[in-house]
């Protein structure tokens, strides 16, 4: 978040605010790290597993 703020009346007055935000796609290689020793998913099931995680971070 990047703000631009001015000086009036000896007071600071924000004039500009600019929010980004970056989409960062998730990492299967970490994700299957996360999970090692707990069960062996297959690929169909890490990939379930990651979008059940995405829904999660969406909601939130």
């Amino acid at each position: 978040m990047v703000e631009e703020f001015t000086l009036e009346d000896g007071e600071l007055k924000l004039v500009k605010r600019k929010v980004t935000k970056r989409d960062v796609p998730p990492d299967i290689k970490a994700v299957k790290l996360l999970l090692d020793g707990k069960e062996e998913l297959s690929d169909e099931e890490l990939e379930a597993e990651k979008e059940r995680l995405l829904k999660m971070l969406n909601e939130s």
